[in-house]
């Protein structure tokens, strides 16, 4: 029998439109981004349908907007009669998949990621960096690199042959310099506000603490996978999430860990596709699954491997 790991994306589409196919088609999504936008005191949908995009792309706008994707998109499934076993997710995703495990109520979610998106901009203006795509070199290559370097940190352990740093501007551009030198197929800056899961944001640690503690927590049902901690997490919601703002995101690791644990289906649920297509780079073997528009969800109904058995 399958043993389904859902996954919720932390990037993602950003473009002006997103989710509004949905928001016709299914009433959970509605739901959604009404729910959210009386958490966030704006028309979400709105935003989301019309911009403009440089609304759009702003991380404290970004995350509430992906979140109410993503948890509007795992409503169509959960009331379809979706069966899963485990919920994780990348950066942002975690609290999408906190949500999904009922750890965590999707309006507290919705405050808590306007929080840490107002503060990781806050944090990243006093502290200026960037982030970049190292190509082609193994992980372990670039924890060699940035090994020592005050500067400049791993971010994102996306897939084997990729990984995201993050420093400030020179120290990026030193490293691009001995990533080529070590055999880095390409070095890609990333268009970012700030040097995101790095030391430098870490005055965005204490104000979202403060919010984070305020929250009430529950011991997830079906179970929550920390890309963070690489553990399977019951408690203590606020010191993971308050690490995690700071720590790089293993993804690698985390589709590695839970392949190996037997979950051998992983189903991306939010807009785009870019978790499925590291999945595939990372587990050949597994098989993969994305619902992110009404195609897609369509074509996964098909599927009675996701399905209760009524």
């Amino acid at each position: 029998m399958t043993k389904l790991a859902l996954m919720f994306p932390g990037q993602g589409s950003q473009a002006v439109g997103m989710g509004c196919d949905l928001c016709a088609a299914y009433p959970q999504m509605r739901d959604s981004y009404a729910e959210a936008s009386g958490v966030l005191d704006y028309d979400l949908e709105q935003v989301c349908a019309m911009g403009p995009a440089e609304t759009l792309a702003r991380t404290d706008v970004t995350q509430p907007a992906l979140l109410a994707n993503s948890i509007g998109i795992f409503r169509i499934l959960a009331d379809a009669g979706l069966r899963f076993d485990a919920a994780f997710g990348h950066s942002l995703g975690e609290y999408s998949a906190l949500v999904a495990t009922g750890a965590l109520s999707f309006d507290d979610a919705l405050r808590l990621v306007r929080r840490r998106g107002q503060e990781m901009l806050r944090a990243a203006e006093t502290n200026p960096g960037g982030m970049a795509a190292v190509i082609g070199l193994p992980d372990e290559k670039v924890e060699e690199l940035t090994a020592g370097d005050d500067a400049v940190w791993p971010a994102n352990f996306n897939s084997p042959g990729q990984v995201v740093v993050s420093g400030a501007k020179a120290a990026l551009d030193d490293l691009a310099t001995k990533a080529a030198e070590a055999g880095a197929k390409r070095v890609i800056p990333l268009v970012v506000s700030g040097a995101f899961h790095s030391p430098l944001i870490a005055a965005a640690q204490a104000p979202l603490r403060a919010e984070l503690e305020t929250t009430e927590w529950h011991t997830p049902e079906p179970a929550f996978f920390s890309a963070c901690s690489l553990e399977f997490e019951t408690g203590d919601f606020v010191e993971l999430l308050s690490t995690q703002l700071v720590s790089p995101v293993r993804f690698t690791q985390a589709v590695k860990t839970l392949y190996a644990a037997g979950y051998d289906s992983f189903l991306e649920v939010g807009p785009g596709s870019v978790l499925s297509g590291l999945v595939r780079r990372i587990a050949p073997e597994a098989t993969v699954a994305r619902a992110a528009d009404a195609d897609t969800i369509g074509a996964l109904r098909e599927d009675a491997r996701y399905w209760e058995v009524a």
